[in-house]
Protein backbone atom coordinates (compact mmCIF):
# COMPACT_ATOMS: atom_id res chain seq x y z
CA UNK A 1 0.00 0.00 0.00
CA UNK A 2 1.25 3.45 -0.91
CA UNK A 3 -0.81 6.60 -0.32
CA UNK A 4 0.07 9.87 -2.02
CA UNK A 5 -0.78 13.21 -0.46
CA UNK A 6 -0.19 16.65 -1.89
CA UNK A 7 3.45 16.53 -0.73
CA UNK A 8 3.98 13.35 1.28
CA UNK A 9 3.92 9.66 0.47
CA UNK A 10 2.78 7.13 3.08
CA UNK A 11 4.12 3.60 2.76
CA UNK A 12 4.73 0.64 5.07
CA UNK A 13 7.80 0.93 7.26
CA UNK A 14 10.66 -0.81 5.44
CA UNK A 15 14.10 -2.12 6.34
CA UNK A 16 16.27 0.73 7.61
CA UNK A 17 13.31 2.93 8.55
CA UNK A 18 13.20 1.96 12.24
CA UNK A 19 16.66 3.44 12.86
CA UNK A 20 15.57 6.76 11.32
CA UNK A 21 12.26 6.71 13.20
CA UNK A 22 14.07 5.95 16.49
CA UNK A 23 16.19 9.08 16.00
CA UNK A 24 13.12 11.18 15.18
CA UNK A 25 11.02 9.99 18.12
CA UNK A 26 13.90 10.85 20.47
CA UNK A 27 14.18 14.47 19.27
CA UNK A 28 13.22 16.70 22.23
CA UNK A 29 10.36 18.36 20.32
CA UNK A 30 8.93 14.94 19.40
CA UNK A 31 9.73 13.16 22.68
CA UNK A 32 7.63 15.76 24.51
CA UNK A 33 4.55 14.09 22.97
CA UNK A 34 5.69 10.57 21.99
CA UNK A 35 7.44 7.64 23.64
CA UNK A 36 9.52 5.32 21.48
CA UNK A 37 7.29 2.40 20.42
CA UNK A 38 8.37 -1.19 20.97
CA UNK A 39 8.43 -1.59 17.19
CA UNK A 40 7.19 0.13 14.07
CA UNK A 41 5.26 -2.82 12.67
CA UNK A 42 1.95 -1.69 11.26
CA UNK A 43 3.03 1.93 10.97
CA UNK A 44 3.35 3.86 7.75
CA UNK A 45 6.51 5.84 7.05
CA UNK A 46 5.91 9.46 6.08
CA UNK A 47 8.21 10.19 3.14
CA UNK A 48 9.07 13.58 1.65
CA UNK A 49 11.34 13.74 -1.38
CA UNK A 50 12.58 10.21 -0.72
CA UNK A 51 13.44 10.87 2.95
CA UNK A 52 11.59 9.36 5.91
CA UNK A 53 10.43 12.30 8.03
CA UNK A 54 8.11 10.52 10.47
CA UNK A 55 5.44 7.88 10.87
CA UNK A 56 1.68 7.61 11.09
CA UNK A 57 -0.43 4.77 12.38
CA UNK A 58 -4.08 3.89 12.53
CA UNK A 59 -6.28 1.51 14.43
CA UNK A 60 -9.71 0.25 13.48
CA UNK A 61 -12.73 -0.80 15.52
CA UNK A 62 -14.57 -3.24 13.29
CA UNK A 63 -17.60 -3.97 15.49
CA UNK A 64 -20.46 -2.68 13.28
CA UNK A 65 -22.10 -0.95 16.24
CA UNK A 66 -18.98 1.07 17.05
CA UNK A 67 -17.05 1.10 13.75
CA UNK A 68 -14.41 3.85 13.60
CA UNK A 69 -10.71 4.39 13.00
CA UNK A 70 -8.10 6.31 14.99
CA UNK A 71 -4.94 8.07 13.79
CA UNK A 72 -1.62 8.95 15.46
CA UNK A 73 1.39 10.71 13.92
CA UNK A 74 4.87 12.09 14.58
CA UNK A 75 7.20 14.06 12.31
CA UNK A 76 10.78 15.19 12.69
CA UNK A 77 11.03 18.65 14.27
CA UNK A 78 12.77 20.15 11.24
CA UNK A 79 9.52 19.66 9.29
CA UNK A 80 7.12 20.98 11.91
CA UNK A 81 5.03 23.98 10.91
CA UNK A 82 5.17 23.27 7.17
CA UNK A 83 1.72 21.69 6.68
CA UNK A 84 3.17 18.20 6.31
CA UNK A 85 1.34 16.83 9.35
CA UNK A 86 -1.91 18.15 7.93
CA UNK A 87 -1.13 16.57 4.55
CA UNK A 88 -0.28 13.27 6.24
CA UNK A 89 -3.42 13.13 8.38
CA UNK A 90 -5.65 14.23 5.49
CA UNK A 91 -4.14 11.59 3.18
CA UNK A 92 -4.64 8.78 5.68
CA UNK A 93 -8.11 10.05 6.64
CA UNK A 94 -9.24 10.05 3.00
CA UNK A 95 -8.07 6.47 2.61
CA UNK A 96 -9.78 5.37 5.84
CA UNK A 97 -13.06 6.95 4.71
CA UNK A 98 -13.00 6.10 0.99
CA UNK A 99 -11.27 2.72 0.95
CA UNK A 100 -11.91 1.31 4.42
CA UNK A 101 -15.47 2.65 4.70
CA UNK A 102 -15.20 4.47 8.03
CA UNK A 103 -17.80 7.11 8.77
CA UNK A 104 -15.99 8.46 11.85
CA UNK A 105 -12.33 9.00 12.72
CA UNK A 106 -10.71 9.96 16.01
CA UNK A 107 -7.41 11.51 17.00
CA UNK A 108 -6.25 12.30 20.54
CA UNK A 109 -3.41 14.81 20.84
CA UNK A 110 -2.11 16.04 24.15
CA UNK A 111 -4.39 18.86 25.28
CA UNK A 112 -1.34 21.14 25.45
CA UNK A 113 -0.13 20.34 21.91
CA UNK A 114 -1.69 23.36 20.22
CA UNK A 115 0.25 22.93 16.96
CA UNK A 116 -1.14 19.42 16.50
CA UNK A 117 -4.66 20.54 17.39
CA UNK A 118 -4.51 23.36 14.81
CA UNK A 119 -3.27 20.89 12.19
CA UNK A 120 -6.05 18.39 12.87
CA UNK A 121 -8.68 21.14 12.75
CA UNK A 122 -7.51 21.94 9.20
CA UNK A 123 -8.43 18.39 8.20
CA UNK A 124 -11.89 18.76 9.76
CA UNK A 125 -11.41 17.22 13.21
CA UNK A 126 -13.47 18.83 15.97
CA UNK A 127 -12.88 18.75 19.73
CA UNK A 128 -15.10 16.32 21.61
CA UNK A 129 -13.72 16.77 25.12
CA UNK A 130 -10.80 16.60 27.50
CA UNK A 131 -9.65 13.20 28.66
CA UNK A 132 -8.25 13.94 32.12
CA UNK A 133 -4.90 12.41 33.07
CA UNK A 134 -5.01 10.50 29.79
CA UNK A 135 -1.33 9.83 29.11
CA UNK A 136 1.92 9.77 31.03
CA UNK A 137 4.72 12.04 29.81
CA UNK A 138 8.41 11.17 29.87
CA UNK A 139 8.73 12.50 33.45
CA UNK A 140 5.97 10.14 34.60
CA UNK A 141 3.42 12.92 35.09
CA UNK A 142 -0.15 12.32 33.92
CA UNK A 143 -1.27 14.75 31.22
CA UNK A 144 -4.65 15.55 29.71
CA UNK A 145 -5.55 14.57 26.15
CA UNK A 146 -8.03 16.13 23.77
CA UNK A 147 -10.35 13.70 22.02
CA UNK A 148 -11.17 14.97 18.54
CA UNK A 149 -13.34 13.34 15.90
CA UNK A 150 -14.24 13.80 12.28
CA UNK A 151 -17.29 12.53 10.42
CA UNK A 152 -16.75 11.44 6.82
CA UNK A 153 -18.68 14.39 5.37
CA UNK A 154 -16.54 16.86 7.40
CA UNK A 155 -13.25 15.77 5.83
CA UNK A 156 -11.63 18.72 4.06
Amino acid sequence: MELRGDRVVLRPVAEGDPEVLDRIVREPEVATWWSPPDDYAGMLAVVLGGDVIGAVQFDEETDPEFRRAGIDIFLTARHHGQGLGTDTVRTLARWLVRERGHHRLTIDPAAANMAAIRSYRKVGFKPVGIMRKYWRDRTGTWQDGLLMDLLADELT
